[in-house]
């Protein structure tokens, strides 16, 4: 896995940032401690979604932060667009709960431009049964739950890849993948396309749902009961999140070298609930 210190999004992404550089301002800031430079800024609110990342950062890395002098402020958040805007308007510093790929899809979408910092563990996606328990017992028509964005679907669609039960298209596109992706789909699988957050309480009601890992951990389910988990990879594995004018700040530098901290490594290796989860380079030991 490439060693980076932020990541990259996917080369199709990529480009999409040269363009909304050009056609985007700054909106200035108004953090919590607005009345401080960026020099001496030393308070720093992180937005949040549900999943295991809050967590995480309140056990693992803030402790860290606080030896350096900062004060760390949480907010919640439900929904991942509101979640950015609240970060590009400065009522948020940074936020943890995207991967590379979504976050330039919303910058995108709302004209933003905000970037990745540095990578976070995170869970994968994972298949699990509903009213089947086993892949063994898949039939024809059976029902099987799928994000409903376009990026979270590809990675939906490639674990059910993984154990045979559908074709994708050669050029499918994370960016824009639809259910129109699946070129064959032998056991005629009947798709429902359904909210990241619903598809934990849903489970019950289809036969089987590939789940975003966040939501597995939110929802209660454990990653090792997972009939299939996926392979992630670095452009679908979650980043903290800053506005891109703040890359360079003091303080996003202090979260970056937190979470690539020895003690943060120790932190993550000595908690079995991280078990499964895909870890960045800088935290391989």
């Amino acid at each position: 896995m490439r060693r980076t210190s932020r990541v990259i999004a996917l080369s199709a992404t990529t480009a999409l940032v040269a363009v909304l550089a050009a056609g985007c301002s700054s909106t200035p800031s108004t953090s919590a401690d607005s009345g401080s430079t960026a020099a001496d800024k030393k308070t720093i609110t992180i937005g949040f979604n549900p999943g295991p990342y809050l967590e995480m950062f309140t056990e693992g890395i803030e402790p860290i932060l606080e030896e350096e002098g900062y004060t760390v402020e949480t907010k919640d958040f439900t929904d991942g667009v509101i979640v950015n805007v609240a970060l590009s308007d400065g009522e948020i510093d940074a936020n943890i709960m995207q991967h590379p790929v979504y976050l330039e899809a919303i910058n995108q979408q709302e004209g933003l431009s905000n970037a990745a910092l540095v990578q976070v563990p995170g869970p994968p996606m994972a298949l699990f049964g509903g009213k089947k328990a086993t892949l063994d017992e898949v039939g024809k028509g059976a029902t099987v739950a799928v994000p409903n964005q376009p990026a979270n679907q590809y990675r939906a669609l490639k674990v059910l890849e993984a154990v045979g039960w559908v074709t994708l298209s050669d050029d499918i596109d994370p960016a824009t993948t639809s259910l129109a992706d699946v070129v064959k789909n032998p056991h005629d699988l009947s798709f429902v396309e359904m909210e990241n957050a619903q598809q934990v309480p849903a489970l019950e009601d289809v036969d089987y749902s590939v789940i975003q890992g966040n939501f597995v951990v939110s929802g209660g389910l454990k990653l090792t009961d997972a009939l299939q988990l996926e392979d992630l990879t670095d452009e679908f594995s979650v980043v903290v999140a800053v506005d891109e004018k703040n890359l360079d700040s003091d303080w996003a530098k202090a979260i970056e070298a937190a979470y690539e901290s020895d003690a943060f490594a120790d932190y993550i290796t000595s908690n079995s609930q991280y078990d499964g989860y895909h870890l960045p380079t800088a935290l391989e030991r």
